[in-house]
């Protein structure tokens, strides 16, 4: 490949909250080796408010898979505007067969990306997969693939910035919820799309809360989606302390500004714990059926809480015996690491 030759990049990304962020270093390395060139994001519509405020990115095109960009006719739909783009080189940070055959389509001339997902024949630049890779941390996934496509790395940790005009709707949210400038808030994050595995009990999220606002009087969010609702209302039905419940109520921009508002994230190993992480809130990361040493946030202000039992990490979705990877956490161990980092640290407020 002829770097001095590429002057408009198409990059595919990841479709969730927690990937995307880790491929934040590649999207960096990218752009280090192609200073000049033109960079585009080709995204699901639900994560590419990530990518919108990132200074590496120069354009994000949606891949509306559920709309406009629905069946044949709509990857023929989207290959034809790629194709109008005039793009040089494609790289897949996504595995799936249909990312190399939109580039395929859209006559994209160099298409890189790893060699699975049955993609092999419509790539040009093939990376074979390193098993090893797949012990390393996550973020390391994608940055090897560009180190062997002879990309010099650039393994920075996974940065955010929020929009101004997403701070001013997050101070909007706020003021209706009577939230005064200058209180400190706590966010809780309960739950995790992959699966129940990943959940710590909401009993003992709402056990915590009762005691974080006994001791500091701190107010206390919810976050979550809306598919999760269910988990924040177990949660409101057995705390005794007042918890301000967003769960499916704010945007993924809301949900970034109104986290950065907040002077410490108590989450499962989820989407949101990654992006509290990129956005240097510290954290408590609850893990159970999954592995730290692959997805653990990245960054040097979080607290892995975890139990070592035989069977994890299982990277189950659902528990097949007892769940005592999350049982064994018991709120108060959690609570002493609020503790300190709320006693320790020198808190911001919203």
């Amino acid at each position: 490949m002829d770097f001095n030759k590429i002057d408009r990049i198409l990059v595919r990304s990841t479709n969730w909250i927690g990937d995307v962020i880790l491929t934040f270093p590649a999207i960096a390395t990218i752009r280090k080796n192609f200073p000049g060139s033109y960079i585009a994001v080709l995204s699901k519509p639900w994560v590419a408010p990530l990518l919108e405020n990132n200074p590496e990115v120069d354009e994000v095109i949606l891949y509306d898979h559920n709309r406009i960009h629905n069946g044949i006719l709509g990857k023929l739909r989207l290959a034809k505007a790629l194709r109008e783009k005039g793009f040089d080189l494609a790289v897949f940070l996504q595995n799936a067969f249909d990312a190399a055959l939109i580039a395929f389509l859209a006559g994209i001339p160099i298409r890189a990306g790893y060699n699975t997902d049955a993609r092999g024949p419509l790539l040009t630049n093939k990376v074979i997969l390193d098993k090893t890779v797949l012990k390393k941390h996550q973020s390391h996934y994608y940055l090897e693939m560009l180190k062997a496509l002879g990309m010099d790395i650039v393994d920075d940790n996974p940065a955010i910035e929020v929009s101004d005009e997403a701070r001013n709707r997050a101070t909007e949210i706020l003021d209706s919820l009577n939230i005064q400038n200058g209180e400190l808030l706590i966010g809780i994050n309960p739950g995790a799309y992959f699966g129940s595995a990943k959940r710590w009990l909401p009993e003992r999220y709402a056990l915590l809360s009762d005691m974080i606002h006994k001791d500091f009087g701190v107010k206390i969010l919810l976050f979550g989606s809306g598919e999760e609702k269910a988990i924040s209302e177990m949660i409101l039905d057995v705390a005794k302390s007042d918890i301000i419940d967003l769960a499916g109520k704010t945007s993924l921009l809301e949900t970034m500004a109104l986290i950065e508002k907040c002077s410490l994230f108590i989450t499962n190993d989820s989407g949101l714990m990654h992006l509290a992480a990129a956005l240097k809130i510290p954290l408590i990361a609850i893990f159970g059926s999954t592995d730290p040493v692959t997805t653990a946030p990245l960054g040097n202000s979080s607290v892995i809480v975890r139990k070592e039992v035989p069977c994890s990490p299982c990277l189950k979705r659902e528990c097949p015996t007892d769940h005592q990877c999350m049982i064994l956490i018991e709120a108060d161990e959690v609570y002493q690491h609020v503790k300190q980092a709320l006693t320790g640290r020198v808190m911001r407020s919203c």
